[in-house]
């Protein structure tokens, strides 16, 4: 029976340490229309897998619909995530497709929406798994601060000045918690923008740097298999 991958038990440890407290963002790099590397940083929410299926983790993290991102991530569905632990030292690369998980309600350009072979994701559709729920669990969870950021316009629209921002909405309360219209307007506007972004891992690359010598392994699955390599830092 396939088990947690010796990586994934090692990243959960890292994220654990309180040396690594707070170091839950890693780089996302994607490709745009032109052929271009595009990367950015990304906060991460949490690790899912099939069930019955630890050997499958799938990485989750968040984004606003509306982002040149996620045409990216529909139009070229692989990506790979750079994400350093300064405390410990170490650095796990990795590298698999992606699905983004929008709005019942967002408009979406349909002819981006091409989709890689995922054994993870695949297996999570023939076992029902509710991604609306997750992503309104995932919503819920954020701070009111949070939550309020997907009120805000297009990210990378233009602005006159920085006094814009004076007007936006400061905080959205968590849902069925809005009482009066506007935040409920305000919350129906944050949900349709939110979206969950989910990163199957097919390669790992992890370089653990507080070892002396240093130390780095390679995984790679295939199929149901992890394999490892012992490879040069």
């Amino acid at each position: 029976m396939a088990t947690t991958p010796r990586w994934k038990a090692a990243l959960t440890k890292a994220l654990s340490l309180p040396e690594n407290k707070q170091q839950n963002v890693y780089q996302l790099a994607t490709v745009d229309a032109n052929q271009d590397p595009r990367s950015r940083t990304v906060v991460h929410r949490d690790i899912l897998h099939p069930e019955g299926c630890p050997h499958l983790p799938v990485l989750l993290t968040t984004t606003d619909v509306r982002t040149p991102k996620v045409s990216q991530l529909r139009g070229h569905p692989r990506v790979e995530i750079t994400w350093w632990m300064g405390g410990s030292q170490d650095q796990f690369r990795i590298y698999g497709p992606v699905r983004v998980v929008p709005s019942p309600d967002a408009k979406l350009d349909s002819g981006s929406g091409s989709r890689e072979p995922s054994l993870a994701f695949d297996r999570m559709d023939e076992q029902d798994f509710d991604w609306e729920k997750s992503r309104l669990d995932v919503f819920d969870s954020m701070s009111a601060h949070m939550k309020a950021s997907w009120c805000r316009p297009p990210p990378g629209s233009t602005m006159q000045s920085y006094d814009e921002a004076k007007k936006w909405p400061q905080t959205v309360p968590k849902l069925r918690e809005a009482e009066t219209e506007e935040d409920k307007r305000n919350q129906q506007q944050a949900l349709r923008n939110f979206a969950l972004v989910l990163i199957e891992a097919l390669e790992v690359d992890w370089v653990q740097l507080a070892e002396k010598p240093n130390q780095r392994t390679r995984f790679t699955r295939s199929g149901e298999e992890w394999k490892e390599e012992i490879i040069v830092p």
